[in-house]
This record gives structure tokens, sequence and C-alpha cells, in this order.
């Protein structure tokens, strides 16, 4: 879709930082290019103190920041920003077009969900990044069913992955926090401490500071002592190769909205070995004959994910049928093009 008009994003000014990356900065940041490659004059207005979530002075630039939009301009927020940001955003819903792009609801204690369903409410548009977080949004807010819509991530074209004969190189994406399941991991590992593996831990370790000290300390143990390598993040082309170099991708987090990591391993061809948490099985996905690219096991159950690394580490065949799942559904992966596209409709509505 062509643009014709001007939107103005207001988005963390987190989203180019390399030592803070996050599924939600990556997709903004694309949304932003693609929006001006397909002729919409995007107008960026970047907040500080807005990540991991927004703070007091991040509350006032956005303040400040929708104050001085023209009447009827269209604003695409982050929700980030939105959900957390009421007493500016809902007031200024009658002068402008806002719509909100929701990559997580913030809506967990009874103050904050009162809040952002205030701000969903008022938007002329909610987007979404997965069917189960759409579903999700309708079945917590009294929501139109029209004006909540779903525009999963994209993901780029990558090398094939190259992988082992024994599958042994595993891989965790994302950053270590009780969030993303690392615990659950290493018990799963200590269990398997006889088979050949070694795993490789990309991501922020800052996050959590008192987390990652409890496990590395667990990962002194004997039997797990160098076999698991905490890289902190990587982007770019050391990203690519970690992909390009493991595998299976091994993501036991127990709650995502959609889970980019899991489609950026499956560009590779990488197969994935993940909870059923959220989005999740919506970004695993299913190859054109209805096969799983991969193993999904029960939120928050490390015995389960024990389960299911054992039987990757020990069936070849196992193995065989999933890689070339993994390989199938990599073709079926959606573009950043189709995303835009899907964003830019939102906002042609909302500015019409």
């Amino acid at each position: 879709m062509t643009g014709t008009g001007t939107v103005h994003m207001i988005v963390p000014d987190a989203i180019d930082d390399p030592v803070r990356p996050s599924g939600g900065n990556r997709y903004d940041r694309r949304i932003c290019a693609g929006l001006a490659e397909t002729g919409w004059q995007v107008r960026l207005h970047p907040v500080p103190d807005a990540w991991p979530q927004l703070g007091a002075a991040g509350l006032q630039a956005t303040a400040s920041t929708i104050a001085n939009l023209p009447d009827r301009a269209l604003v695409l927020v982050d929700g980030l920003i939105a959900s957390a940001a009421a007493n500016a955003m809902v007031p200024a819903a009658g002068r402008l077009s806002i719509v909100v792009l929701l990559h997580m609801s913030l809506g967990d204690d009874r103050a904050t969900r009162a809040a952002e369903g205030a701000v969903l409410g008022s938007a002329a548009a909610v987007i979404a990044t997965s069917g189960w977080a759409r579903q999700r949004l309708l079945a917590r807010y009294p929501l139109p069913d029209h004006a909540v819509h779903v525009a999963e991530p994209g993901v780029d074209r990558a090398p094939r992955a190259v992988g082992t004969a024994d599958g042994s190189r595993l891989l965790c994406v994302g950053a270590v926090t009780p969030q993303k399941g690392h615990d659950l991991l290493l018990a799963a590992l200590a269990a398997l401490a006889d088979h050949p593996w070694r795993c490789e831990w990309v991501g922020p370790l800052d996050r959590d500071l008192a987390y990652v000290a409890r496990l590395r300390h667990n990962l002194k143990a004997p039997s797990l002592a160098g076999r698991v390598r905490l890289t902190g993040p990587l982007t770019g082309t050391a990203l690519k190769e970690a992909y390009r170099s493991a595998d299976v991708l091994v993501h036991p987090s127990r709650s995502e909205t959609y889970g980019m990591v899991v489609t950026e391993a499956l560009a590779h061809g990488l197969p994935v070995i993940a909870a059923a948490a959220g989005g999740l099985p919506d970004a695993l996905g299913r190859t054109p004959d209805g096969t799983r690219p991969g193993i999904l096991v029960p939120p928050g159950d490390a015995s389960q994910l024990t389960a299911a690394l054992r039987a990757w580490l020990t069936s070849a065949d196992l193995r065989q049928r999933v890689r070339l799942a993994a390989l199938a559904r990599r073709s079926t992966l959606p573009s950043w093009s189709t995303t835009t596209a899907k964003v830019a409709r939102v906002l042609t509505a909302a500015a019409a």
C-alpha cells in the first residue's frame, strides 16, 4: 500500500539501542522504516525514560509531545507509552486520530488495567501483534471487534542453519529474566547432563541482576560447568551466526505476546522447542500440511521441557522430521512488507 499522508509515531527512544534489544523495539523501527519506504511522511517522536516501562520523565515527555501535535493529526503510539499515559492520551483522543500499537498488555493490577482500558477505548484503532493478543484484549476490555486489528511481526530472509548431526547445539535467545524461563531451561539441562549438549544463551544480562547471579552460581555445578555460554545481547551478523550454527532454538518463556525469536529461528530453518505460552503457538505455526516445525510444552513445566529436549537429543528420526518441517515453515513466514501493509491499512482507515 502506498502512503498518502503523514503519521506521527511516538516510540521509546530505545528502538535503535543495540544494548537494549526487544521485539517491540525492532517492530517499531521496522514499521517506521516500512511506512517511509511506501510513501508515508513519518514524523518520529522518541520518548526518553520509556523502556522497559514509562517513567516520570517519559510521562512528561509524552504529555508534551501529545500537546504539541496539530489537531486531526494521525498518531501511531507504542502501547508501552500509550497504556501508561492515560492522562495525556484520553483527553487528546477527541482532536487526534490515535492508533495504539500494543505489543503487550500492561493491565495486571486494577488501576493499570483501568487506565489501559480507557486509552484503548478512546483510540480510533488498536493494533495487536498476534491473534492470541487480539482475543485477550477483546476478552479483557469492552472494545468493538472491528477496532482491534492484527499485524503479526515480519521476518527477514536468512541463511539456512548448518547444525550438527547429533543436534547438540542448543540456542536460547532472549533477555535473561524469570519471564523468559532460563531457570526452567537450566533445570532441564541439569537433568540431561549425561548427554553431549552445548547451549548458548543470547540476550541482555542486566534486567534482573539477582536472577542472573543465581543462574551463574547454579551453572558452576560440575555437570554443567563450561557447557552454557552467556553471550549478552547480539545483533546483526553475530546474531545471525548464532542462529545459523545452532541445531534448535529453545524458548521456555512463561509468557509471550508473540515471540519474534521463534520466527527469526524458523527463517533460518531452525526447529523450535518452546512453551505453549500466549502467542508462541501462533509464531511457531504449522507447515502447509499441518505439521508443527518444532515441539510445544506446557508453560512453566521443567519436566516436560526435559522430556522434549531428551527426545530431541536421542531421536535422529525426530530431528529429521522437525528439521524438514522448519524448512517448510520457512517459506510461509510473513514479511515485514506484509506487516507494514496491514498497519498502513489501519492508519488509512483511522485517518479517513
